[in-house]
C-alpha cells in the first residue's frame, strides 16, 4: 500500500485511537504521543499484511498506552497533592463538526473512578465495555488469557458501577446548576452555595505542587463551600463556561492565561456531587 493511502486510512481512525489512549492514560498529550508512535510502527510494519487497520492500530495504541500508564503510576506515587486527569476543554460554541466528541463515557468523573483500578483492570474495562473490543483482542493487549481478562473486566465493572455517577443530567440542566454555583461564589453567598452542594460533596484540586491548591480531598457541603469561597476571594479576571470532557464546566483565567479548569458532577437531584479543579499549569497549556 502506498504511504499516502496508508496515511489517509490511518487518519480516518485517529480520533478513535486518541480516545482509546486518553482513556487509558488520562493525558491528552500522552495520548497524542501514543497515536504518533503507533503510526511510526505501522510504517515500519508490513502494512499489506494488516487486514484490519483499525483493529491493528487500536491494539498497538492500547499497548503503548498501557506501558505509559505503568510508568505514570510510579510518578503519580510521588505527585504533590491530588492527581486529576488532564481535562479536554472546548468552547461551548464549538461547531459539532469540529468538536472533540467526548461524552460521559470519557467524563472526568469516570476517569477519576478509573484511578481506583489496576492498569490491567482499567484497560480490560475500557477496551471491552467502552470501546467494544472482543475479549480475545483485549487479552493480546493485557497479556492474559481471555478468561482472565473477562474476570478483570467484571471486577472493574463492579467498581465503576459502585462509584461512578448513576445518571448524567442534560447540558441544559448542568448549565443551570453551574451558573447558580458561579453566582453564589461570586456573591460570597455561603448559604446559597451550601444549598447547591450534595451533603457529601467531594472536592479535589490538582496543583501538581506548582501552584497553590488544596492537597487533600475535601468532603461535606459546608467544608467544601467555605474552601471554595476562600479560594475565590481574589477572583480571576474572567470566568467563562466551557465543555470539559463533554460536560458543562468553567474555565477561570487571569492575566497570564488559564488559571484553572473546573468540572462538576451534577446528580439526579440537581445538586453538585463532585467538584474537580485542575490548576497544574502543565495540564492547562492547550486551554485557550
Amino acid at each position: 500500500m502506498r504511504l499516502d493511502a496508508l496515511a489517509e486510512e490511518f487518519e480516518e481512525h485517529r480520533a478513535h485511537l486518541q480516545h482509546v489512549a486518553y482513556a487509558v492514560t488520562g493525558s491528552w498529550a500522552a495520548a497524542e504521543d501514543c497515536v504518533q508512535e503507533a503510526w511510526l510502527r505501522l510504517q515500519r510494519a508490513d502494512a499489506d499484511a494488516v487486514l484490519d487497520l483499525r483493529a491493528w492500530a487500536t491494539t498497538a495504541v492500547a499497548h503503548l498506552a498501557l506501558d505509559h500508564l505503568g510508568s505514570a503510576r510510579v510518578r503519580r506515587e510521588r505527585y504533590v497533592g491530588t492527581w486529576l486527569p488532564e481535562p479536554v476543554v472546548q468552547p461551548l460554541g464549538t461547531d459539532p463538526a469540529d468538536r472533540v466528541t467526548l461524552d460521559e463515557s470519557l467524563s472526568m468523573a469516570l476517569l477519576v473512578v478509573l484511578e481506583r483500578l489496576s492498569p490491567a483492570q482499567r484497560v480490560a474495562y475500557l477496551l471491552h465495555d467502552v470501546f467494544g473490543m472482543p475479549f480475545e483482542e483485549v487479552a493480546e493487549v493485557v497479556g492474559r488469557t481471555p478468561v482472565a481478562v473477562r474476570q478483570l473486566a467484571a471486577r472493574a465493572r463492579k467498581d465503576v458501577r459502585a462509584h461512578a455517577p448513576r445518571s448524567t443530567p442534560s447540558l441544559a440542566q448542568q448549565r443551570e446548576v453551574v451558573e447558580a454555583f458561579v453566582a453564589a461564589c461570586a456573591g460570597g453567598d455561603l448559604a446559597a452555595l451550601v444549598a447547591l452542594l450534595d451533603p457529601e460533596v467531594v472536592m479535589r484540586s490538582d496543583g501538581g505542587g506548582k501552584v497553590p491548591a488544596v492537597r487533600d480531598v475535601q468532603v461535606g457541603a459546608e467544608q467544601v463551600a467555605r474552601i471554595l469561597l476562600g479560594f475565590l476571594r481574589r477572583p480571576p479576571l474572567e470566568v467563562r463556561p466551557a465543555l470539559v470532557n463533554g460536560s458543562y464546566g468553567i474555565v477561570m483565567r487571569d492575566a497570564l492565561g488559564a488559571w484553572s479548569v473546573t468540572s462538576f458532577v451534577v446528580d439526579g437531584s440537581g445538586r453538585i456531587a463532585a467538584v474537580d479543579i485542575v490548576r497544574n499549569p502543565d495540564k492547562l497549556r492547550d486551554v485557550t
